[in-house]
């Protein structure tokens, strides 16, 4: 075999082998993206931002996440958070949402709308039947984290909260939750409280609610 058409068998075999890694490469690329969605952006504070502080260009930064693992009242334009107000101390890097901030674009994914000297109505999605939670009911919320050792440890979040909208959401196909039903929650809560159900979307592992039964409501 001459050397020219060895040269050229040895080329045809690396582009052919290339063409295979970049087939297999690509497949599992679809097959992550299938399993955690695609990647979006998500806005976030790229400086500690103090309590009561005007929100300004400078603050903000976007970063891409799978849309699995998105909080799911992030805002994905920083524009809509441009001269809104820190409700409390936000730290550097964390995910933007409605109940951390006071006059935030609600075009966002969750609601921020105030009820009152210290109320908030704060979205949340949950592990519950969309039946059994109506407008005008009230619930119980438990908040499931993961520890350090692997385990889960289950407490109440919340008691006895109004709800004020409900409407049906997709279940999730993989995890604890798998094939539950959910659903989406506007809840009339205080601020703290607000905050504790933005922290709790982007990092427990589930939160459920209980319906109460009439004779348990206040």
């Amino acid at each position: 075999m001459s050397r020219r058409r060895r040269a050229l068998l040895l080329g045809g075999l690396s582009l052919l082998l290339g063409a295979l890694a970049a087939s297999e490469v690509s497949g599992r690329e679809a097959e992550i993206e299938s399993r955690v969605g695609a990647s979006v952006k998500v806005v976030v504070a790229a400086t500690p931002i103090a309590q009561g502080r005007t929100i300004e260009p400078a603050m903000l930064a976007l970063r891409e996440l799978p849309e699995k693992f998105a909080p799911a009242q992030s805002f994905a334009d920083a524009d809509q958070l441009i001269g809104a107000r820190a409700a409390v101390a936000i730290g550097a890097g964390t995910d933007l949402q409605p109940p951390l901030l006071q006059g935030a674009d609600s075009g966002a994914g969750g609601a921020l709308v105030a009820a009152g000297a210290n109320e908030r109505l704060a979205q949340v999605i949950v592990v519950g039947d969309a039946d059994e939670i109506p407008a005008g009911s009230r619930i119980d919320l438990l908040i499931t984290r993961d520890t350090a050792n692997g385990s889960a440890t289950t407490r109440i979040g919340l008691r006895d909260a109004e709800v004020v909208e409900a409407s049906p959401a997709e279940a999730v196909a993989e995890g604890s939750s798998s094939g539950l039903p959910r659903v989406a929650l506007i809840l009339r809560v205080t601020l703290e409280q607000a905050v504790l159900l933005a922290e709790a979307q982007s990092a427990a592992r589930e939160l459920r609610a209980l319906p109460r039964p009439p004779a348990a409501r206040r």
